[in-house]
């Protein structure tokens, strides 16, 4: 009887499971809880999401990259006191450097002050254009060109122009003298162009503030860069 009386006792004192009570008392860390699932679960899905976003972009960049640099290729001559001269295929927006790199750099034998001088290495190329670098002691004709472009832009030539026409004056290596005697330059102007060397364009008589509009056009026929 006491065996059984026992067992009746310990059921007496077990109580019913209280739900809400249990929430009540834990809701906080309740609350807690289920935050830190939600943030973890909408962490992982942000991440995937990322990733697969960020390697699809990055593939449809890289095939519009490949697609630009194939429409954009040039081709360009470097020839003179070089390594390697020959034509060389290049990716559109190259410069000046690019053209010498893959030409295996300039040789021993160039004349680098003109080049310090005369070539501008940032300069961006264009399709058909000729770079020339001058060996030491080679005349100051011998020089850094381009074709001329069919669309209207000033031309760049090397020695004297075309069709047996007047020699050009080159605004990078003429006297204060034979500036003067350009038509509306002096010796004012004159000096100005001197002053605002060097030239990779005729254009830049003007960006450079060497000469005012009024006066450009009255030479602009008559001058050259090289």
């Amino acid at each position: 009887m006491s065996e059984f009386g026992f067992q009746s006792e310990e059921t007496e004192k077990l109580s019913p499971f209280n739900f809400e009570e249990f929430l009540s008392t834990h809701r906080n860390s309740l609350t807690l809880f289920l935050l830190g699932i939600l943030l973890i679960g909408g962490g992982i899905l942000f991440m995937k999401g990322g990733m697969f976003g960020g390697t699809s972009k990055i593939e449809v960049l890289e095939e519009a990259m490949e697609g630009q640099n194939t429409d954009s290729e040039i081709v360009v001559e470097v020839s003179g006191a070089v390594e390697k001269g020959g034509v060389y295929k290049l990716p559109g927006g190259s410069r000046v450097e690019d053209a010498l790199i893959v030409a295996g750099g300039i040789s021993g034998d160039a004349d680098r002050d003109w080049m310090n001088k005369m070539v501008n290495r940032a300069a961006k190329l264009i399709d058909g254009q000729k770079i020339f670098i001058p060996k030491i002691g080679e005349s100051s004709q011998q020089t850094l060109g381009s074709t001329a472009k069919n669309d209207g832009d000033s031309k760049v030539y090397q020695g004297s122009p075309p069709d047996g026409g007047a020699e050009l004056v080159n605004i990078n290596t003429a006297s204060l003298n034979e500036l003067d005697e350009l038509p509306g330059i002096g010796p004012v102007y004159g000096q100005s162009i001197i002053d605002h060397r060097p030239y990779s364009d005729i254009r830049e008589l003007l960006s450079k503030g060497a000469l005012k509009d009024n006066v450009y056009e009255k030479i602009k026929d008559l001058v050259t860069v090289y």
